[in-house]
């Protein structure tokens, strides 16, 4: 019995006509993997190496070899190829992904990770061999060995003198992709979503460029990189709901690791005064379009830095970030970048949360918010809203299209569950500011929308981060939205250990009171910092999301190869 699984279960006549066809399919390329077999060759080879002394070469090199035959048009002279090649015999190897017969006359389109070229394999040429092609199907992966010409047309072809299978691919390539079943098989089986369509692996190799320039700016400018643990005795550095997990031989319940912060930061009180980490963390919450439970995370801490400094360096490495792509990928990247909604040519807007706030109730055309706003600020919004500003909403929606915009009954819920002004704050923030940036702050031209750093939080919303000197109820902190979406988020980091251990004990009573997104109390941190952290900043993003940002995929699941899903029932 083979291995392969069988196909599940028909659901009607429909899916029954599908399965039996895949079925046939199925079938007949095991047949011709058996008839190769009967004729001595193995359909699973790999013994891959020239055998009539040729050059073995990725189709690119091979392109490289004849790009003096090459005219202005793209097209190809024979003559000129053969002149410049002088005979010379190249070995190639790739999966078949198109083919075609005409008289003595085949073509196959070799695809391999560089790019793709045809075969124009000729019966005089192959001899009683030539008939064995009938044995290739779609998805198999060949080598050949040949001469170099330009067909008809002015492609560039090879010529073979051998065509050999090396591998039976038993499953057809898939016709088409469309629609929301198939876009769920695409994430389920990445490997076939990689063969049907180049420009998903466009995504995935800009997504290695960005982390491979990500690692290149910070070791340029003096930092180590690290690996912290991503098993931990206590929920920390971050306000997350995490995995939990258990070690059987110690014992111990763990956590898989919602961020490496305070490991890091011990690393700094030890003198490693920069230091970065990218790698995976995982947190047990919701999936959207934005979130994946698993998904990779850069940090890095700064000693002597502050918030200003890292917002400086956050608009240079993500314009060097660019700049790489651009380099290593200049079509896709010119393509990308002119379907962008945001631009980095600009100075990133640079807005204070209650700035923002009051901004943003100024521009729903509700009078009263305006009245309040002018006489004391985000103040005053907040004094209006009260403890329950329900009896309002529909009033207040029906001010003006931004105003009816509003989520209100989230807002609300949301609003109910604050306990203090610092947290209303970030509440009104949330709904009132937040998903209008990218209209709120836009380029000179008007074009686009500017990256926007929100700054200067309330501190009971953010645990780890440095108190303002000169306003103690705020920290320095920022986040960094890029149309609308949130993509990094740094501060100041605290250094007090006393002030830590206050905000942990905060923490800890959130937790008896039922929020799950809070922190541990971590007694070894806080005796690290009683050891003396110099003056340090310290910053976090998610690569998947700088990808998404940078290649206008829509979706998080677009550039994660295997992303979580559901079963599939």
């Amino acid at each position: 019995m083979s291995k392969l699984s069988k196909p599940s279960e028909p659901q009607n006549a429909s899916d029954n006509a599908a399965h039996s066809a895949e079925a046939a399919l199925i079938e007949a390329r095991r047949t011709k993997a058996d008839r190769l077999r009967k004729r001595g060759e193995n359909p699973f080879a790999n013994d891959v190496y020239p055998t009539h002394g040729g050059t073995t070469l990725d189709l690119a090199d091979v392109r490289i070899h004849a790009a003096g035959a090459r005219s202005t048009d793209g097209q190809y002279s024979g003559d000129q190829v053969k002149e410049i090649t002088r005979g010379k015999i190249y070995h190639v190897r790739g999966r078949v992904v198109a083919q075609r017969s005409t008289g003595g006359l085949s073509f196959l389109r070799l695809r391999d990770r560089t790019g793709e070229m045809q075969l124009l394999v000729a019966k005089a040429t192959l001899g009683e061999s030539y008939e064995h092609l009938s044995d290739i199907d779609l998805g198999d992966i060949v080598e050949a060995e040949g001469t170099l010409t330009a067909s008809k047309r002015g492609e560039l072809s090879i010529e073979p003198l051998r065509v050999r299978i090396l591998t039976k691919a038993l499953r057809p390539l898939p016709e088409k992709w469309h629609g929301l079943t198939d876009i769920e098989t695409r994430y389920r089986q990445r490997y076939v979503d990689l063969l049907a369509n180049p420009n998903v692996k466009n995504v995935f190799r800009a997504r290695s460029l960005i982390v491979r320039a990500t690692r290149k700016l910070l070791d340029e400018a003096g930092f180590l990189e690290v690996e912290t643990p991503t098993m931990h005795t206590l929920v920390g550095g971050a306000a997350a709901k995490p995995f939990v997990t258990h070690h059987h031989a110690l014992d111990m319940q763990l956590f898989m690791r919602i961020a490496p912060e305070l490991y890091l930061k011990r690393l700094v009180v030890g003198g490693l005064e920069r230091v970065y980490e990218i790698g995976r963390c995982y947190r047990n919450e919701g999936i959207s379009t934005r979130h994946n439970p698993e998904f990779t995370m850069l940090e890095y801490y700064w000693a002597y830095a502050t918030y200003q400094d890292l917002m400086n360096f956050t608009e240079i490495m993500l314009r060097g970030i660019d700049a790489e792509i651009a380099i290593a990928m200049p079509e896709m990247h010119t393509q990308w970048k002119a379907e962008r909604p945001f631009t980095f040519e600009e100075p990133f807007a640079r807005i204070s949360m209650s700035e923002a706030v009051t901004n943003a109730a100024r521009k729903t055309g509700i009078e009263a918010w305006q009245v309040a706003v002018d006489q004391r600020g985000h103040e005053g919004l907040l004094a209006l809203f009260g403890n329950d500003f329900g009896q309002h909403i529909h009033e207040w929606a029906r001010s003006s299209a931004r105003a009816k915009a509003i989520d209100w009954g989230n807002f609300r819920k949301g609003w109910l569950k604050c306990e203090n002004d610092g947290e209303r704050l970030f509440a009104a923030y949330e709904y009132l500011s937040e998903p209008f940036l990218p209209e709120d702050y836009q380029s000179a031209e008007g074009k686009q929308s500017l990256p926007v750093f929100i700054i200067d939080y309330p501190f009971e919303v953010s645990p780890l981060a440095r108190r303002h000197d000169a306003h103690p109820e705020l920290v320095e902190r920022f986040e960094l939205f890029v149309h609308g979406r949130e993509l990094c988020n740094a501060f100041s980091e605290l250094n007090d250990p006393y002030d830590q251990a206050e905000r942990f004990r905060d923490q800890v009573r959130k937790k008896a009171l039922g929020a799950e997104e809070t922190m541990d109390y971590d007694e070894d941190y806080v005796r690290a910092l009683e050891h003396g952290m110099p003056p340090a900043a310290g910053f976090g993003m998610g690569i998947d999301r700088l990808t998404m940002m940078l290649t206008g995929a829509p979706s998080i699941r677009d550039v994660i190869f295997f992303p979580l899903l559901r079963p599939d029932t």
